[in-house]
């Protein structure tokens, strides 16, 4: 089990993504902090633990979640995965802020949901996403109950010019098994071309000249074709790369496992829809 997440207990408190540092101090935080980070799998995850055969059907809204949260005795010692995902109330708004997600799964099954409505103190810069958007994932995370044995996060991990995105970050921070699912390539190459792949098809990401962190040619993840249309093949793959404590090839066999036949994984999916809901209702308070 990870160690407890809560905003006074956190497991690196040197690593907080102060936003009041210079980009300078920031990045160099970032080479600490990718240092500190295991590279290797330190835990005890297989896919099938946290594999989600069915999607949530959202046409309804986001499903209840399980009001038992204890491991079903068929699968006692079933992991607890966690997505977590944001969306943003604009200055037109008030304040502009963060709308922090967080959607805890066991066996497949939502079982809690948490998140945090936090100011936002700087603007995103490319490298800099936990700075921007750390504090408040990590209120979001304060607010669940539940103990993840996984952080899914909407952002990188080793795919980052110091290898030290956002999933790095946040799994060393409060020092939790950690994989990053981007929909975009921040940096690095491939060792294929990317386009038009069928579901299932993956391939590596190396380090380029941009990771200042790694020698070129390292594996920092995987282009994963998570879906695709069978005809058109018009879905783009999802990047994915281990944040802390997952190695490269099992964070890309864990999100696999959890996508359930959608291009994201189930629990970035729900944080997603959950994050949305939680900002209209900030909203609509807002406009009262």
């Amino acid at each position: 089990m990870s160690s407890p997440v809560d905003p006074d207990g956190i497991a690196r408190p040197e690593f907080l993504p102060d936003p009041s540092l210079s980009r300078a101090e920031m990045e160099s935080l970032q080479r600490d902090l990718a240092a500190a980070a295991t590279e290797a799998d330190d835990h005890d995850l297989d896919p099938a633990s946290v594999a989600i055969d069915e999607p949530a059907d959202l046409t309804d809204g986001l499903p209840e979640a399980r009001t038992d949260t204890s491991p079903d005795q068929s699968t006692p010692d079933a992991p607890v995965v966690v997505g977590v995902d944001q969306a943003f109330l604009t200055p037109d708004e008030g304040p502009e802020r963060a709308v922090s997600a967080a959607v805890a799964f066991r066996a497949g099954d939502v079982i809690e949901y948490a998140s945090a409505v936090t100011p936002l103190s700087i603007p995103y810069v490319p490298g800099l996403l936990a700075f921007r958007e750390g504090g408040p994932i990590r209120a979001a995370l304060a607010a669940l109950d539940a103990e993840p044995d996984l952080l899914v996060c909407d952002g990188s991990g080793r795919i980052h010019f110091r290898e030290a995105g956002l999933a790095t970050h946040i799994g060393v921070l409060v020092d939790a098994p950690s994989v990053g699912v981007a929909k975009r390539l921040l940096c690095g190459e491939p060792d294929e071309s990317t386009d038009e792949r069928p579901a299932g098809w993956r391939t590596p990401i190396r380090a380029d000249e941009r990771v200042t962190t790694a020698e070129p040619g390292t594996v920092i993840g995987h282009a994963l074709q998570s879906r695709q249309y069978p005809n058109s093949r018009r879905v783009n793959p999802l990047y994915v790369s281990p944040g802390h404590r997952v190695s490269t090839g099992t964070a890309t066999d864990l999100v696999e496992a959890l996508c359930a036949g959608y291009k994201l994984p189930e629990p970035t999916r729900l944080a997603d829809a959950y994050a949305d809901a939680v900002k209209r209702e900030a909203q609509a308070a807002g406009s009262r």
